[in-house]
């Protein structure tokens, strides 16, 4: 068995992490070389936006033998490329899901443009923790000024932030996981009213940013995940990858 991991998230990095004490052969892709730096060493990874046709090419010159897709459940069109490259190889594919863990009490929004929208009729500071790609629906005349993207500490986030108009001071920087007690810190130090976050399960800190704004008086807006997906726990996929190997 060789296995082609498409990582870039917390449950890919465990999975991962599992893999290399299991001894099987694997590689992991990831799509920045930020991406890599955060993988231990002595793994075969591959760096590099792939399509899907780059996909495919890498796993016949791979030899892979399985496909896992550990990538972001908001990364829905990677997903999509990860399956159909999968199916043209005919490699068998499995796809780990992160559990949802969206709060009732809070507001919830179908995507960034509609949480947007709804940030400009509620008051007060805002914490921006769903990342820099789509900062741009944020970046509206009287919310942007009371906008505090928190984004991951590289050049391209940072000009980003820069080029959209966000204010210097506004900035922040910095490289997770976060407490709830960091969470809390940032939004007493802010002042922050709305914590704007995605549902993204254990392993992307929801529950550490939703206990923070109720023990700092904020409200949550989460944006909901683009749809509902089948797939299976790391759990799941380390069993499955057991019985594969007739272990």
């Amino acid at each position: 068995m060789k296995i082609l991991l498409f990582g870039g998230t917390g449950e890919g990095h465990a999975l991962a992490e599992w893999l290399q004490r299991e001894e099987i052969p694997f590689t992991v892709s990831v799509a920045t070389e930020y991406g890599e730096t955060l993988l231990p060493e002595g793994m075969d990874v591959h760096v590099g936006r792939l399509t899907e046709e780059d996909m495919a090419a890498l796993l016949r010159k791979g030899g892979y033998t399985l496909v896992i897709d550990a990538t972001h459940p908001y990364a829905v069109a990677v997903t999509e490329n990860i399956r159909a490259a999968a199916g043209a190889e005919k490699v068998p594919y499995l796809r780990l899901l992160r559990s949802s863990d969206g709060e009732d009490l809070c507001h919830k929004a179908g995507d960034m443009a509609a949480a947007a929208r709804m940030l400009q009729r509620l008051e007060g500071n805002v914490l921006l923790t769903t990342g820099s790609k789509e900062l741009h629906h944020f970046a509206v005349p009287g919310l942007r000024e009371r906008c505090y993207p928190r984004v991951l500490p590289m050049i391209d986030s940072l000009e980003r932030c820069h080029a959209l108009g966000f204010p210097p001071k506004n900035i922040i920087c910095m490289q997770g996981p976060f407490t709830k007690e960091m969470n809390v810190a940032t939004l007493r130090q802010y002042h922050i009213n709305i914590l704007v976050t995605k549902d993204t399960g254990g392993y992307g800190g929801f529950r550490e940013k939703a206990e923070a704004a109720r023990e700092a008086g904020c409200q949550l807006l989460v944006v909901e995940r683009p749809r509902q997906e089948e797939g299976l726990s790391i759990e799941d996929i380390q069993r499955e990858v057991t019985r594969r190997l007739g272990k």
